[in-house]
């Protein structure tokens, strides 16, 4: 590795710490003062080739943002996420296009169009973690988050086809352009899926969560370049292994859960602090090497470009909101017309190995969700671009057959609009949050009813398991002893009282491997029944993901207690 990477680096995780440490945004200040320090003259500039920027960063991004993705959520959202992550995509890469091509025609259509899909994916990173801190409701995130897991797959063949088209100089094919779109997605997700299943079996069979995260850090890179070299997507193969491995991880060992966390959370630290301060170090160096007389107009274009992918996409968010919402009551009348016209609508729709949907639930399968004006306001500012916009602009520069000035134009457009984005959008999207007041109280009361309500039942579960238990225990050591393990059973459901554990014999007392056993087997109840409800659409995911982390610490504090008990009464 050059060293000058190396420094960067190091000098990007530092000030990336020191924001964490000050609760700003990280990938903003990073880019801000990379930006400052490449003016001056002993900060290295390091030049890395854009696909091997895309192949290295892309992959690892994508996957870790995918496993956090709730896929039910995703799955609900998903025409919002369809319209932004595609038709936004699309528009973006025209209108730009166009605006390109009258401004300066020397890029050629192709190329104005290239530029256009070069520009058009946001990248979520600095939005998300915006929202984050500030609290955004989870059906403004999901669609934030599903937008930027799925845009980069539409800009990425795009960019492929209206490339081909500058290499070439065939004539633009929209048939064939949907064709290979239909490719990739196709391909990209049975690849994705191949891959997905691998990795569940492997940690449903591996308790070794060494083994586990170490294949887990290379399979996205796999996902990804085999889906591409099969002329599928490897953004497409990535999230679909994503949202598989993520889905089934509570089915997993708890210990590989916990060791991939912080692994996932140190690696995206790691190559967002590096992507946004190259962002910074190379915007003086691409303008520096245009010509005299190119340099202002391409500061034109550039101007101009930042201005209609700001414009574009609330012109796009709000129409197509109400849209979705005008579709979601069409399809209502139509669905309440059939029942009432006694079609045959079945009140409840079998899933194989799963439980019926009511009618309710299949109503809100029905129902897109209603984002306000406030959330589309939020959703239309935070289109901050990112490591896709930042790579394929240094890739298209190594195009052959484009002209050295088309070349140059593309790659700085490229930047300042990156960088633009990053500071216009990236410093006041917090401001817009806080003034516009996107919370929804009743989220949280919701999540809390039914963390209420799954904690009852989840408790009935476990004395349901223990009653068995007592059954077990009876038979091996006789109807005389269940005092024994009664007592040990409210100290796993947390009921006891100090007059009642000092009234109980408690002899017999379990051995270490019966009180492993049952408590374990306790959790796994639990954990059974937290699946059922989030599968029975009675839980949500997020909901289910917060209490199985406590089982989590419940199963690590059990662990921990049997590996060092030999050791204290030693």
């Amino acid at each position: 590795m050059d060293a000058s990477i190396f420094f960067v680096i190091v000098g990007a995780v530092a000030v990336a710490a020191v924001a964490r440490w000050r609760g700003w945004p990280a990938p903003l200040l990073v880019t801000v003062v990379a930006l400052a320090a490449a003016f001056l003259p002993f900060v290295p500039n390091p030049s890395i080739d854009g696909h091997v920027l895309l192949n290295l960063v892309l992959p690892p991004l994508l996957y870790s943002a995918a496993l956090d993705v709730s896929f039910i959520s995703f799955t609900r959202a998903m025409p919002q996420i369809r319209r932004l992550g595609i038709g936004l995509v699309v528009v973006t890469t025209v209108v730009v296009g166009l605006v390109a091509w009258w401004l300066l025609p020397e890029l050629t259509l192709p190329g104005a169009l290239l530029l256009g899909a070069i520009v058009a994916p946001p990248d979520a990173v600095s939005a998300a973690a915006i929202g984050r801190k500030l609290g955004l409701p989870r059906r403004v995130m999901t669609v934030l988050s599903g937008e930027s897991l799925i845009n980069d797959a539409t800009s990425l063949t795009l960019y492929r086809v209206f490339a081909a088209t500058v290499v070439t100089g065939a004539a633009f094919n929209f048939w064939s352009t949907i064709w290979q779109f239909l490719l990739a997605v196709i391909v990209g997700v049975l690849i994705g899926l191949v891959f997905g299943l691998f990795m569940h079996q492997l940690r449903m069979r591996s308790d070794d969560a060494v083994i586990n995260g170490t294949v887990g850090l290379l399979a996205p890179f796999g996902a990804y370049a085999i889906a591409e070299q099969l002329g599928g997507s490897g953004v497409i193969a990535v999230v679909a292994m994503g949202l598989y491995v993520g889905f089934n991880a509570p089915r997993t060992s708890y210990t590989t859960r916990q060791q991939e966390a912080p692994l996932w959370l140190s690696a995206d630290f790691l190559l967002e602090s590096f992507v946004f301060a190259y962002i910074g170090l190379q915007l003086p160096r691409v303008v520096a090497d245009l010509n005299d007389g190119e340099v202002w107009p391409v500061i034109g274009l550039s101007a101009a470009v930042l201005l209609v992918v700001l414009l574009v996409r609330p012109l796009f968010v709000f129409p197509a909101s109400a849209w979705g919402q005008w579709w979601t009551r069409m399809r209502l009348r139509k669905w309440e017309r059939m029942k009432n016209g006694g079609a045959a609508v079945p009140v409840t729709v079998e899933r194989r190995g799963r439980h019926p949907l009511t009618e309710e639930q299949l109503r809100q399968r029905l129902t897109e969700t209603k984002l306000s004006w406030r959330d589309n306001a939020v959703i239309s500012w935070a289109g901050m671009r990112g490591v896709v916009t930042l790579a394929t602009a240094l890739a298209a520069a190594d195009i052959a057959q484009m002209d050295a000035q088309a070349a140059h134009a593309l790659v700085v457009v490229a930047f300042v609009v990156t960088v633009g984005t990053l500071l216009l959008q990236g410093l006041t999207l917090p401001w817009l949050i806080r003034v516009l007041r996107v919370v929804d109280d009743r989220e949280e009361q919701e999540d809390a009813r039914q963390m209420a309500a799954v904690r009852e039942r989840s408790r009935e579960a476990g004395k349901a398991y223990l009653r068995d238990m007592r059954k077990q225990w009876a038979q091996e050591q006789g109807e005389d002893q269940l005092a024994a393990f009664d007592a040990f059973a409210k100290r796993l459901i947390r009921v006891e009282s100090d007059s009642e554990t000092t009234q109980i014999d408690l002899r017999p007392r379990p051995t270490q491997e019966q009180f492993m056993a049952m408590a374990k087997g306790w959790l796994a109840v639990r954990r059974r029944l937290l699946l059922d409800e989030r599968d029975a659409g009675n839980l949500s995911e997020e909901v289910m993901h917060e209490l199985i982390t406590a089982m989590d610490a419940e199963e690590l504090a059990l662990d921990t207690r049997a590996a060092t008990r030999p050791q204290s009464r030693a």
